[in-house]
């Protein structure tokens, strides 16, 4: 089933008028159809992603961080994302994705998504994005501040901090092998 069809569902079931704590957990229900599929005929790993993205969305309308955008006239961005895969999900097979807050840094907020299908977790995808508006990146802490939370993150732990700092260290050299490159 394509994304935006199951975006199209998600928003008629009108998410935002079901409020959720930021730090609690969102769930969507989903299915896995044909179109999930690789030639193993289990979901693919990229579709991970994808399924990711509607659970990011869940959570964002949910948690009331999409209003708080809106104030600040910037959108959501994913920076950087990680799968982790465990088990299979094959088709027909029902399952939901679990979407919480992981906390934030000076720049980056962190979200978790769990594939869960029978109690058991299938697959995990980290991300760590930002809301950017026209004048730049909105610091976490005004979103969260927006929402009613604390600014101090709860504390991150040291794999997820470790895997931010390993993005930051590749962004550096990309920029330094682009420097290369236009020289």
């Amino acid at each position: 089933m394509n994304l935006w069809f199951r975006l199209l569902l998600l928003l008629l079931r009108r998410p935002w008028r079901q409020k959720a704590d930021p730090f609690s957990t969102t769930v969507v229900r989903m299915r896995v159809w044909p179109l999930d599929l690789d030639l193993n005929r289990h979901v693919t790993n990229g579709r991970y992603f994808t399924l990711a993205d509607v659970g990011r969305m869940d959570y964002v309308l949910k948690s009331g961080a999409f209003r708080t955008a809106l104030r600040h006239k910037a959108v959501p961005i994913v920076g950087d994302a990680w799968g982790k895969f465990r088990r299979e999900l094959k088709v027909f097979e029902s399952f939901e994705v679990h979407t919480r807050m992981l906390g934030w840094d000076d720049k980056w907020s962190f979200l978790e998504h769990r594939f869960v299908k029978d109690g058991r977790v299938a697959g995990v995808v980290v991300m760590r994005g930002v809301f950017r508006a026209a004048r730049g990146t909105v610091p976490p802490a005004d979103i969260v501040r927006d929402l009613g939370m604390p600014t101090q993150s709860p504390p991150l732990p040291q794999w997820l901090t470790a895997w931010s700092d390993s993005c930051d260290g590749m962004s550096v050299q990309l920029r330094d092998e682009e420097g290369l490159t236009a020289r």
